[in-house]
């Protein structure tokens, strides 16, 4: 399975000068959040495959027009030809004008969906918009990670997490790291693909599946 990642930033061969190409074989594409609605609604119409989404701390907007023809995974676990996926967005609250949260109310979303991943045969990928606190975030609060997500990948231990928030020209930022229980974390601003060999998909077992995509 070959899944494209985006975030923060609008990608030229996205939009201004769509890539067809460079899309060619991407079976599904996930926003980290901080894009426009209609930067989604063109790249889902034009690549004709399933978009799934997470708010950004910017998106408030979706609040009053959500990307039409995308699927947000928000709160949620959804199923993707056997591909569990997990959706967390928002930032640290650092202002009233944000869609954020405190450490204390994304630990209860967290603690949540790690009760519904047990009961539902386990998560592969945790969409987030903030990175997991000490896994590429920063000091200042407004990009500070959340704790609750170190706890959250000790107690689901999903293959992925990919989240955005924290440019990559904000400093020495690495695109990819590797967290202390195994779990591979990857910013996606910008855009990045990753490819799940089908094989290791179809291993996951499990007595229940979360909706499908």
């Amino acid at each position: 399975m070959r899944i494209l990642f985006i975030a923060d930033v609008e990608e030229g061969w996205l939009y201004d000068h769509w890539d067809a190409e460079r899309v060619s074989g991407v079976d599904l594409i996930v926003s980290c959040g901080d894009l426009p609605a209609v930067y989604l609604e063109h790249i889902v119409t034009l690549a004709n495959v399933p978009l799934l989404y997470v708010q950004g701390n910017h998106d408030t907007a979706y609040d009053r027009h959500a990307p039409e023809g995308c699927v947000s995974i928000d709160g949620q676990i959804r199923d993707f030809r056997g591909l569990r996926v997990m959706g967390l967005g928002g930032s640290i609250r650092y202002n009233d004008s944000v869609h954020g949260f405190t450490e204390a109310e994304m630990g209860r979303q967290a603690a949540r969906l790690t009760l519904l991943a047990q009961a539902t045969g386990g998560v592969d990928l945790i969409v987030t918009h903030a990175p997991a606190r000490g896994y590429g975030d920063l000091e200042d609060l407004p990009h500070r990670g959340f704790e609750a997500f170190n706890r959250l990948l000790e107690r689901t231990r999903p293959r992925y997490l990919v989240h955005g928030h924290v440019h990559l020209n904000y400093g020495r930022i690495e695109r990819v790291r590797e967290h202390a229980c195994g779990t591979t974390i990857v910013n996606a601003f910008g855009s990045y693909v990753i490819e799940i060999p089908d094989e290791d998909i179809a291993q996951r077992g499990g007595l229940f599946r979360p909706e499908s995509v």
